[in-house]
């Protein structure tokens, strides 16, 4: 259990939040296993070079994290402006990026003879994370 009260518990934790620049996407209509394998082609990579690499690659994964990379960007100018933190767009990183299952929406197919087969469409949770060279 924790010790003190609540305001200062939560003061304290508030105080060692991460300012690093982030996007997150839930419920994004792909599978955790099919996101990852566009992520790990970005990872590490500039923001210019990874946003390039996303348009060129013809998965359906690279449109949607392209789109969640424009906006971890236009959160590190907003957090740049905002708190004065001085984020360089020009050397902006992807330092983290991860995909997390999400809830599993079940569905039914018919099949023959008053059968019903399961279709289970997987969702995922998408985070980018960047920082500075």
């Amino acid at each position: 259990m924790a010790k003190g009260h609540r305001t200062r518990i939560k003061r304290e934790r508030n105080a060692q939040k991460d300012l690093r620049p982030r996007a997150k996407v839930t419920y994004a209509p792909i599978a955790p296993s099919k996101a990852k394998i566009v992520l790990d082609t970005i990872k590490g990579k500039d923001v210019t070079l990874a946003s390039a690499i996303l348009a060129a690659t013809p998965r359906e994964g690279a449109r949607i994290i392209g789109k969640l990379l424009d906006s971890a960007v236009a959160n590190a100018q907003y957090a740049s402006s905002e708190r004065d933190m001085g984020y360089d767009v020009s050397k902006l990183y992807i330092q983290e990026c991860f995909a997390n299952q999400g809830s599993t929406l079940k569905r039914i197919r018919p099949r023959a003879q008053g059968r019903a087969d399961r279709i289970l469409k997987k969702t995922s949770h998408i985070t980018i994370i960047l920082n500075e060279r």
